[in-house]
């Protein structure tokens, strides 16, 4: 069954092309930013369409912004199983965060189709446009519309520059009242696969191409809003100050501290905006962000209470006000021991000097919300230095169609299960 298939080499020349194509589509000139719902997006949303195509699948772009491709089995409207990453990035992110997923979905199908495979199942390949919101308060959104968990609060969200989501949507050429019929039913997913740069240091250092994901870590996110009072930088004594900005900046360190009191906790302000900031203004309000992390799910609702304690405490002592709104709290996310096994199966088949080395994800993705819908599991990928969210992202050809070649080959160990 695999005589016919594309060696790792020509896979992963296959997939940097493809690559290079998908992230000639930017808001920013010189960078790699791609946010949900931008022109860019779109744009890279008509590509992905378009190589869909190509390979096979019959495609579409769905009314939440993603993009959807689909192969029919052996007969018509089986369940399939479901190969998916994301096309948006962060600002000035990198190449291969999402995009590799999508990528590796489409050579995939491809090269099943080229070799004449007929399976037990339909293959499809989703690239979702919501992962890192970067630019709405949502929290996996485009693949919460599959799995029927999208909170239609999130279409009256605004970005940085007060424009709702809504809008947005149907500007981008979506359909914020067909989100609903975007919901899959149960058992019309048989599983669903990810592809996906490590984002860490582990693979590189043990020499390993490609690992297999355990378990995604538990997280929160919130927008924090400090309220004080705007006065003259000049006139306006210490003692009698209201800073916003003095007492957002200690929440800040008091993030950093909760997260070194947890092992293996991480907390984040990655979003930072004084209002009214003017040089000689004592700044009258400040809104920012916080992300915070943990393997257990315990830990990361320890560290919330204790964010909200500390939070408080400065507010209070500093003489400001202080709203904490959460827009997103997962639990840690357990892969499928299955599908985990099937990774494992692909991996042997790819190569007799690749393990199948096993290792969790600190970093959320959309797996994490299609495992609500059906059995889910992810591929890691070595990245150099473990960079990511960077344009100093990396990797070779070489792992790249590693992965992609045992992503084809758990895709017919699959298929043999169901003979």
């Amino acid at each position: 069954m695999t005589t016919t298939l594309p060696s790792p080499a020509v896979l992963g020349a296959r997939a940097f092309a493809a690559l290079a194509g998908l992230n000639r589509f930017s808001d920013e000139p010189g960078k790699l930013t791609r946010l949900y719902l931008s022109p860019s997006h779109r744009q890279g949303a008509e590509y992905v369409k378009g190589a869909m195509e190509v390979a096979g699948l019959t495609a579409f772009i769905d009314a939440a912004g993603s993009v959807q491709g689909r192969r029919e089995g052996a007969s018509p409207g089986l369940p399939a199983v479901m190969i998916g990453s994301h096309i948006d990035t962060v600002r000035d992110g990198g190449r291969f965060d999402g995009n590799l997923g999508v990528v590796a979905g489409i050579l995939a199908a491809q090269a099943i189709r080229d070799a004449g495979i007929t399976l037990p199942f339909a293959l499809e390949v989703i690239a979702f446009g919501d992962e890192e919101t970067v630019r709405f308060p949502t929290s996996l959104s485009t693949s919460a519309a599959l799995t029927g968990r999208y909170d239609q609060g999130w279409l009256t969200a605004r970005d940085a520059d007060g424009v709702v989501l809504r809008d947005a949507l149907t500007a981008f050429g979506g359909d914020p009242a067909g989100i609903a019929a975007l919901a899959r039913k149960p058992g019309s997913v048989k599983a669903y696969l990810e592809v996906h740069i490590e984002q860490g240091p582990v693979l590189e250092a043990e020499n390993e191409a490609v690992g297999i994901v355990t378990a995604i870590a538990a997280q929160g996110r919130a927008g924090v809003r400090v309220t004080g009072e705007a006065g003259h930088a000049g006139t306006v004594p210490m003692k009698l100050r209201k800073d916003a900005l003095a007492a957002a900046a200690e929440m800040a360190l008091a993030l950093e501290a909760i997260a070194h009191e947890h092992e293996r906790a991480v907390g984040t302000v990655g979003v930072f905006r004084p209002d009214p900031g003017a040089t000689n203004v004592v700044p009258g309000a400040v809104d920012f962000t916080i992300d915070f992390r943990a393997p257990e799910g315990a830990t990361v609702a320890g560290m919330d209470a204790e964010i909200h304690r500390r939070f408080a405490e400065i507010a209070a002592r500093r003489g400001v006000s202080l709203t904490i709104t959460p827009y997103s709290r997962g639990d840690a996310v357990p892969m499928d021991e299955g599908l985990q096994e099937a990774f494992a199966t692909g991996i042997a088949r790819t190569g007799s000097n690749l393990t199948a080395r096993r290792l969790p994800s600190g970093a959320g993705h959309d797996a994490m919300e299609m495992a609500k819908l059906c059995p889910a599991a992810m591929l890691f990928v070595r990245c150099e230095k473990g960079i990511s969210h960077s344009p100093l992202e990396n990797m070779t050809e070489l792992d790249a169609g590693i992965a992609i070649r045992v992503l084809i080959e758990t895709i017919l160990e699959l298929a043999r299960r169901e003979g």
